[in-house]
């Protein structure tokens, strides 16, 4: 059994994928197009690239109607319907509100309150409307924009996994930096491709329970995947601090404001651009969420941390993962 290893940069992070075979070559070629793919919907799915489908909707489509890609137009869809499932906790119109928090240009900084209100009446899935007779989209509204951040890389991977069982490949990993894995069949001497994930760093001195993700050896959970994706959303990384207080860069459309619900949350589904979508919604539901999420999909496997107000410490629920033995829950 060969084992083949690509990578490749797109969308902000570093895809890399493990393909195991007989066929050096054909599984090369394989991984390649997978690769490719993954490019290819960087170019239509991005919100700062002119070229995009996504900034020609941006740009127009509160004037006129605009033409999508069919593909475009059924993740629209996919992304409504999931906004109405989750109670408008996943929206994928929440662009006006991280441009107002200065997420876009990595500046952070808390809005008035009357920039705030402006931004939250430009956000709403039901300020979008989808045309299949012509599969047009047009903003109910100026000032409505996309930003598929929350959904786009898991459905790049969804799609690359696709072209990778049309190739006949039945045993590959593909993950896009932190965020987002798809696992296809098993490792030849495994039932499943076993992923760790770090302790997410609390914002005071953690308790001597549980140490920092650089310092503990141990990871926070593993789960085991064969034939599914698991995503993870998290709060750090691109947060800020204003007023002694930290923001996160993950906004709650419902409140207008970076999620407060939890650190980390984690999603195993089938489908990786559900498991994009539905870490997100978890990321602001919180621990206290985690089982209204869980009824989503019945399949759902999921994972969310968060500091514990009282005790200064992680609190982790979850439901089909492994949690380490040094967290007490």
């Amino acid at each position: 059994m060969l084992t083949v290893t690509l990578a490749r940069q797109a969308m902000a992070t570093r895809f890399e994928l493990v393909l195991h075979g007989e066929d050096e070559a054909a599984l090369r070629a394989a991984g390649e197009e997978a690769l490719d793919e993954i490019t290819r919907l960087e170019d239509e799915l991005s919100y700062f690239r002119p070229s995009s489908q996504i900034f020609r909707l941006n740009q127009q489509a509160a004037q006129n109607p605009v033409r999508v890609s069919p593909w475009l137009f059924r993740l629209l869809q996919h992304a409504r319907q999931l906004t109405a499932e989750t109670g408008g906790t996943f929206d994928i119109t929440v662009a006006p509100l991280m441009r107002c928090w200065g997420l876009y240009t990595r500046e952070g900084r808390v809005p008035e309150s009357r920039a705030l209100a402006e931004a939250r009446a430009c956000v709403g899935m039901h300020l979008v409307e989808l045309e299949e007779a012509d599969l047009t989209v047009r903003f109910a509204r100026p000032g409505v924009q996309l930003d598929l951040g929350s959904v786009g890389k898991g459905y790049a991977i969804g799609r690359a996994g696709e072209l990778l069982r049309e190739a006949g490949v039945t045993r590959a990993l593909l993950h896009g930096g932190t965020s987002t894995v798809l696992a296809i069949g098993a490792p030849v001497d495994a039932d499943g491709w076993k992923i760790a994930l770090d302790h997410p760093p609390l914002a005071a001195e953690p308790a001597r329970e549980v140490k920092l993700a650089s310092r503990n050896p141990e990871p926070l959970a593993t789960v085991i995947l064969r034939d599914e994706s698991l995503s993870v959303s998290a709060v750090w990384g691109k947060a800020f601090t204003a007023a002694d207080r930290s923001y996160g860069h993950v906004i709650d459309p419902r409140t207008g404001e970076p999620t407060k619900g939890a650190l980390l949350a984690a999603v195993v589904l089938p489908s990786a651009t559900e498991s994009d979508a539905l870490s997100t919604m978890l990321l602001a539901r919180g621990p206290d969420g985690l089982r209204d999420v869980l009824c989503l999909r019945p399949a759902m496997r999921a994972l969310v941390a968060a500091e514990s107000a009282s005790e200064r410490n992680l609190r982790v629920e979850s439901r089909g993962f492994h949690l380490s033995t040094t967290i007490a829950v």
